[in-house]
């Protein structure tokens, strides 16, 4: 999977602005808020239908105007694809490939893989479980397209369940014959998530563990554990065990929509007991893991961001870093950073094609 060249039109920062990406190295530097990261996020854009940084799609319009135009050539299999994404004010957003409308954005998860990493993850280890459990479903529909339409499902019967609950609060009814439909509908979709979850987690484990020892040299020892209220019982026997809090709070408290990662380090949490270094150290492993994890399971290589990817890590981290993405294994990367001259110097080390874009 390749990225041939992108074109932006009123997105973020720029007004109009045309990229070519003919080499495996592609480096974006310049001083900070210049754009690098905009780049980064219009390429993920063109891969998720969405931005990385700023879920509200209308703010990714540059100031003053009125749309945007994301338009991307991918070479992928040999074969020359256009992914083209757009928004106007006040509509839906489109997204095409090949000038062809997709009528649903889930069609196209996975098509394109891709994986970044920026120092905006950090919010998977300070924020709360929700963005956790996004990680791991967004590594999952990546490969699965079943797995994503069963979470939607999932989510809009959440919701449903959700707004009747409130309705017998504020109506001082109760029709378990309903709700029973509802929770029937989340037993049979939140078992079938619980087990793709820890099948994920099963295969996915052994791969962040050795990353994360290779980029410290198991200079520490860390754990990602999955959990779930489903450990301890199905979805029905929950619902059902917790409805007079479920009626009582007006919303649905027990579920794989409550599922969570924990991040540990020598059985602590690092939230709490890990330095900055260590946590950014996590952070990568957990996203190398990631590329490995789709490239395997895919047979694709995925386009790797490295949003800068230099930030709160040692030379020594750096180092292992780059030898690691010096292998074969890799395949297109793209790398923002302030200081050309060290991204150069790093990159030439690699003995790969290169291209540095001052921006």
């Amino acid at each position: 999977m390749y990225l041939k060249k992108i074109s932006l039109f009123n997105y973020k920062n720029f007004s109009e602005a045309c990229f070519d990406f003919d080499t495996k190295i592609n480096c974006l530097v310049g001083k900070n808020g210049i754009g690098k990261t905009n780049i980064l996020d219009a390429i993920y854009h063109l891969a998720n239908g969405k931005s990385y940084f700023n879920p509200l799609a209308v703010q990714n319009i540059k100031h003053g105007e009125d749309f945007f135009v994301i338009d991307g050539e991918f070479e992928k299999n040999e074969r020359f694809e256009q992914i083209l994404c757009s928004l106007k004010k006040g509509q839906k957003k489109i997204l095409k490939r090949n000038s062809k409308l997709y009528e649903k954005f889930s069609d196209h998860i996975g098509f394109i893989p891709l994986v970044i990493i920026s120092p905006a993850d950090s919010d998977l280890i300070v924020e709360g479980s929700e963005t956790r459990r996004k990680f791991m479903d967004n590594v999952i529909s990546q490969l699965d397209n079943s797995y994503l339409q069963q979470l939607i499902k999932y989510q809009k019967i959440i919701s449903q369940r959700n707004a009747l609950l409130k309705y017998f609060a504020l109506n001082h009814v109760f029709e378990s014959d309903t709700l029973d439909i509802y929770n029937e509908q989340l037993n049979v979709l939140g078992q079938a998530i619980f087990e793709k979850r820890k099948e994920f987690i099963t295969d996915f484990v052994p791969i962040f563990n050795k990353y994360h020892h290779d980029i410290t040299t198991g200079a520490e020892t860390v754990q990602l554990i999955y959990q779930s209220d489903l450990f301890e019982s199905d979805s029905l026997t929950l619902l059902e065990k917790n409805l007079t809090k479920d009626r009582a709070l007006q919303y649905t408290s027990v579920g794989v929509h409550k599922d969570d990662l924990s991040f540990e380090i020598n059985n602590y949490p690092i939230k709490r007991f890990g330095s900055q270094g260590q946590q950014k150290s996590f952070l990568i492993a957990l996203k190398l893991a990631q590329f490995d994890f789709v490239k395997k399971q895919s047979g694709e290589k995925p386009i790797l961001l490295f949003d800068d990817i230099f930030d709160k890590l040692d030379e020594f981290r750096v180092g292992k870093i780059i030898e690691m993405v010096n292998q074969e294994e890799f395949g297109q990367l793209f790398i923002s950073d302030t200081h050309a001259e060290r991204t150069e110097n790093i990159v030439k080390s690699t003995l790969q094609s290169y291209k540095i874009f001052a921006l």
